[in-house]
Formats: structure tokens, sequence, C-alpha cells
């Protein structure tokens, strides 16, 4: 065990956050600490490493043993270069090996027995030099910088020039090249993209101490974690697996307390029914029985009912009027800005009923498509077109849809100037404002806050065509399962940049990676497009190191709907071709069986049961050899 916390409480005022608390973390253990937004997540982290005091209760971290920290918003400071900051936590490998060269001079000058004391000395030192992997020190900054998404000329960029989440990826980077003995890494994927979201969760799966990680990412825990460990109402439970095996385990675990407090419900109500009906007979004899039932009832320990989630939104999307079957087509689209080109002559369509995920890595232009779609900013050449009845609802993540200098229930009121002040504060109360909350001025809102009031909007305008900036952003994950059921049973169109991989996953039916300038499709859910990525990325989209120029000129005349097809009828092959394994595995199967029945004695003297199986042992023959041609042909 390397971090043991027992009995932890704390509380601010009269909110109690953490009520004895108690969990520990084994050596190489990846563990996740959820939770709802606000629930004390980030507050134990900080009590664990002694950022704050609790109000009861212990944390140990194991004698000799190392602990790193990533809180969710990093300052670095100072001259460093992006480089040079990571390389600060090798000054040690620095210093051995200033003293290696220092001794190697020496050597040069020396004779007789101060040579050999220099020379086992030297020995000691470049074995400890080797143990401290000395001698690709450089060569591991430089991959975890590419890791987290920094290109080489980024490397030599002044840290006090950086954006707030570059420099969290830089502290990140610090951390994960220290390697202490345990992790503690608050919300580790924010500012990160799909393929740094990949390459550190195979770092941290290979990481050879602990971690505990908070994170909404359920895609990420369910790679990375072998135990969660859950904040709810204050108090902590554990559970063995990732978050899949959790979220089962949870919902079992609430249905039964849910089961378990009806029951004892029914049991009292029984009960105060029976004393007073004995009461009513007004004798010695049964008021003696009803007082002996009070104090039995009484003794009972009365279960709470179970925390119904009061603090979840309440999202329900419907379209006012259904939309024509094709909702947008996309028509040669470009956009570029000084010096960086985003995408070129980018062509596709969308239809009604589609839910599609627009990916990619950050900086390739999945934003500046939406608001191109919205008309908030120009494309360079190209067009599209919205369907027949197409309505849009928009949801920017930078919430610019919002009004700072307006209240919450002027913001709603405004827009939607035909709803009762009832129906605002009722809608407000369904995305959690209650009360005076609903005069908070938006510029005072919290990310998440704003969101939210986000949300509410979109939900007002009744749109059959929604496009969705990054719609999970500041979400819990109670929240980000209520949107994915909204959408999921959305009847209209979604159109949405996001990367949540598990969200991708649950809501998407096709997926749209924009990558080396283009658009490459992929019909079907993010565990396909990971299938498929590489073999698409290489056929529709090479970079201009894997194609000639021939090779893209060909490839942009290649138009949508081709490819589309393409893919589509790749797709449909695989399934045709797993059907006809299928089929001939179970033939297969049946013939052995007929072979088997022939040889038993009641059976090889029955004349008639043996021709009933003759021909169909016959049939199977026959059907076997088309399935055979037939997998030769799509293998």
């Amino acid at each position: 065990m390397i971090l043991s916390c027992q009995s932890i409480r704390k509380a601010f005022g009269e909110k109690v956050i953490l009520r004895d608390a108690s969990f520990h973390i084994e050596e190489h253990e990846k563990a996740a600490l959820i939770g709802n937004n606000g629930a004390g997540k980030t507050t134990l982290l900080r009590m664990i490493v002694g950022e704050l005091s609790p109000d009861s209760g212990s944390v140990v971290l194991s004698h000799d043993k190392t602990l790193g920290y990533l809180a969710q918003y990093q300052d670095i400071r100072g001259r460093h270069t992006i480089y040079e900051e990571l390389l600060t936590t090798k000054q040690h490998i620095l210093d051995m090996e200033n003293r290696m060269r220092a001794m190697e001079l020496e050597m040069k000058h020396s004779q007789g027995e101060e040579l050999e004391q220099l020379m086992n000395a030297y020995t000691r030192l470049t074995h400890a030099f080797e143990q401290e992997n000395g001698y690709a020190y450089k060569s591991e900054l430089t991959g975890v910088l590419k890791g987290l998404g920094f290109p080489e000329e980024d490397f030599s960029k002044q840290i006090e020039t950086l954006s707030g989440g570059q420099k969290t990826r830089v502290a990140l980077g610090k951390l994960l090249v220290s390697r202490p003995d345990i992790l503690l890494l608050d919300e580790p994927t924010n500012h990160l993209d799909m393929s740094s979201i990949t390459w550190l969760e195979t770092f941290l799966m290979n990481y050879p101490g602990a971690v505990l990680i908070v994170s909404h990412d359920r895609y990420f825990l369910d790679r990375v974690v072998t135990k969660v460990i859950e904040i709810e109402n204050g108090d902590l439970l554990t559970f063995s697996g990732n978050y899949s095996a959790f979220a089962g385990k949870k919902a079992l675990i609430r249905d039964a307390q849910y089961k378990a407090y009806l029951n004892q419900q029914r049991e009292i109500k029984h009960q105060e029914a029976v004393i007073a009906k004995l009461k009513s007979f007004n004798r010695e004899k049964s008021i003696r029985r009803a007082e002996s039932r009070e104090k039995m009832l009484d003794k009972i320990q009365r279960l709470d009912k179970p925390a119904e989630i009061q603090d979840r939104m309440r999202l329900a999307l419907e379209p006012r009027f259904v939309s024509g079957n094709d909702v947008l087509f996309v028509d040669e689209l470009s956009k570029s800005f000084p010096g960086q080109t985003l995408f070129t002559r980018i062509s596709f369509q969308i239809r009604r009923g589609e839910r599609v995920a627009l990916i990619g890595n950050n900086g390739t232009g999945k934003t500046t498509l939406l608001k191109i779609l919205n008309d908030l900013l120009p494309a360079d050449a190209g067009s599209f077109t919205l369907g027949s009845k197409v309505q849009i609802g928009y949801y920017d993540q930078e919430h610019h849809v919002l009004h700072s200098d307006k209240t919450l229930f002027q913001e709603i009121s405004d827009t939607y100037p035909t709803l009762t002040e009832t129906e605002i504060r009722n809608m407000l109360a369904a995305f959690l404002f209650t009360g005076d909350d609903v005069f908070k001025e938006i510029s005072s809102l919290s990310g998440g806050e704003r969101g939210r009031v986000s949300l509410a909007k979109l939900m007002l305008s009744e749109a059959n065509f929604l496009i969705l900036d990054e719609p999970t952003n500041h979400l819990d994950i109670a929240s980000k399962e209520i949107l994915e059921e909204a959408l999921n049973s959305y009847t209209g169109t979604v159109l949405y940049v996001s990367h949540d991989r598990y969200f991708i996953n649950r809501t998407a039916t096709r997926i749209l990676d924009l990558t080396n300038q283009t658009l490459v499709n992929y019909i079907g859910d993010y565990d396909y497009y990971l299938e498929k990525k590489e073999e698409f990325t290489e056929k529709y989209a090479p970079s201009r190191t894997q194609a000639g120029a021939a090779d893209q000129i060909s490839e942009s005349r290649l138009s949508w709907q081709q490819k589309k097809e393409e893919q589509a009828r790749a797709r449909k092959r695989e399934n045709d071709l797993k059907k006809t394994e299928q089929r001939i595995d179970a033939l297969e199967t049946r013939d052995r069986e007929i072979d088997e029945t022939l040889l038993l004695p009641e059976v090889c003297t029955d004349v008639e049961r043996c021709t009933q199986l003759s021909l169909e042992k016959a049939d199977i023959a026959r059907e076997l050899d088309e399935l055979y041609e037939k997998w030769e042909e799509l293998a």
C-alpha cells in the first residue's frame, strides 16, 4: 500500500464535503476518483498533497515514496523554453554527466593507484547514470513533448508566451518525466486532443508507479483504471474494475437500495395502520399491544430515501417540425488563415436523423467549419446548402450566443418573449438554476453554468438541426449521460464537435475526421473509427509525405458520394463475409452431427430416418459448395 486515507472529514461552513471517507491505493494501482461537480474530488486531492487540512482523519503516504500532483490550472513562470522546463527534472542526470566528463579528463592525466581509483569511481558512476536512463533522457523528453501535442518547432518557445492550456500540458510533461511513485492527476485530458489522449492512456497503462485520476473522460477511465472511488453526497464508495464496470454495479446497487427503501416504507405504513386499528378498539389489552408495536417501530433503523439525483439536469430535445430528408449539402468548401490552410475543397452531406460527430486534432478547423455553417465566418471557396424546412440550433463552446450583461432571466425572456415568468423559472430550474440564481448576470457564471444556460436556450429553440461545439465541456458524468439520452431520443439531425470519445461512441451514427486538410467519412461509431482509421486515412487523406502530387489530384477528383458509397460497400462486404463464415460454421457442425447420428444403432436400422438424414446431408453439401465459393469472392 502506497497511500492511505482514513476517516477523512471536511466541511466548509454547514456544507459537509466528506464524512468518514476512507480508501487506499496499492503500489502500481491505477484508480479513478469520480463524482458530480462540487462533490469534493479536487478538495480530497488537495488534502492528500497537504494544500488543505482535513477537519479530522489522516492521510498517510508510505515512507520514502514520492508524490506528484497536477492541478487543473497551471501558471508556470520563468524564461525557460518548453524543452528547458522539462529538462529541469533531469538536473541530477545532468550533474552526473558533468562529473563523468570531468573524471574522463582527470583520467588522461592520472597514473597508478590514483588512475585505478578514478576508474572504479567512473564505473560506479556510469552504472548509476545508466540506471537513471541517462543515455536516453533526451529522447524521453522529446517523446513526452511530442506525445502531448508539441511539435519540435515549439520546443524553443518561451514559457511566458504560452496559453493556459499549453502551460498545463508542459506541467503534465514535467510530472510524467519526473516519474514519482504516485501520480495525482486532476483532469489530465483537458487541453489534449484525441491523439495526445490516446498517447497518455498508453503511457499511464505502462507507468510503473501508482496513479489516482480525477476525470470526466469515461473512455479514458475505461482504458486506464482498474478501481473506481466515488464521492456521492459526502460518502465514499470503492468499486473494482473500470468505469463501465462501476456504472453497471452502481445501477444495481441504486436499484437494490430503492427497493429496500420501498419495502421498508410499506412495512412501516402497515405497522402504523395496525397500531391505529388496535388503538381504535380502546381496550386495555389492545392499547398495550399497540404500544408494544410502537416501541418495535421506534427501534427500526430507518433507511434514507436514495438520492434521486436532484442535482441532475432535465433535458428533453424535440424539433417543432420535421425537416426534409436532405438536411445539409457542403460542396468543395475551403478555408485558410494567413500562414495556415485548414481545409481544402471538402464535400459532404447530412441526411435527416443522422448524428454526425466531427473530430480531428486541435487546430484542424472543426470549430471554424461549424462557424461557417452558422454564417459566423465566410468560406474562402465552395458553398453549402440547407435542406427544406431546416431550422438550426447552435451551441457555441465559447457561448457567444449569450449576452454577458444580461441576467439569466433576461437572457431567456428576451430570446423567447412569449414565455411567462413561471415557464422561464421552471425551465431554468430544470437546469439547476433556482431562486435568486435566475437574477445572476451571465458574466458572473462559471464555464459549466454558461454551458447549462446555452443548453436551456437550445432546448427552447425546438430546432430540427442541432450544431453543437464541444457540448460536454464542463459537464460532469451524470449530466453527460443525460445529454446522451436526450440526443439519442431526438428525432431531428445532429452535427457536433467533441473530444469525448465515450460520448461519441454512445451517440454518433457517423464520424467525419478532419485530417490532412480534408474529410474522411466513417459510417459507424468511435470504435469503428479506431479500427479503420489507419486504412482510411492512408486511402482518402494521405499526407504530403505519403502521396505524390498526382495521387493528390486524383484523390481531390474523387467525389464525396463516391467515397461514401465505396466505404458503405466495404462495410457491407465485411458484414456479408462474417455472416457467410457463421453459416458455414453452422452447416459444418450440423454435417458432423448427422454423421454421428447415422452411426447410432437405433438410427442405422431405421430406413426412413436414414433417408431423411442422407437427404439433409446432400442439401448441406450443395449449400456449402455455394458458400465456399461466395467466401472466396468476399475474402
